[in-house]
């Protein structure tokens, strides 16, 4: 049974040539996990491009085995690392795993 994780955060900068460059910092971090988190069947990072400032500002697909692979995952140096400046940056944050 494969996971997939989807995130969506809305970002704290008011100005916005700053969001963009979090979201861009946000997209690049997650999607240079690929290859680094033995976990990740995929995963797929990105910045808003068609409705900045209405839609959240940036999401992440991630696929993995199953939930304790996903909380491998989560629980990866290089993933904590990433969240660390996602925390930093993020006003809202919206979640949902399901089977594929």
């Amino acid at each position: 049974m494969t996971i997939r994780h989807v995130v969506a955060w809305k970002l704290t900068a008011a100005d916005d040539t700053e969001r963009a460059a979090d979201a861009a910092r946000i997209a690049r971090e997650l999607n240079a996990l690929q290859g680094v988190v033995p976990e990740l069947i995929s995963i797929t990072a990105g910045a808003e491009c068609v409705f900045p400032g209405e839609n959240f500002d940036v999401a992440v697909v991630a696929d993995v085995a199953d939930a304790e692979a996903l909380a491998r995952y989560k629980s990866h140096p290089a993933h904590i690392a990433a969240g660390a400046f996602i925390g930093s940056v993020t006003a809202e944050r919206v979640a949902v795993d399901f089977t594929l």
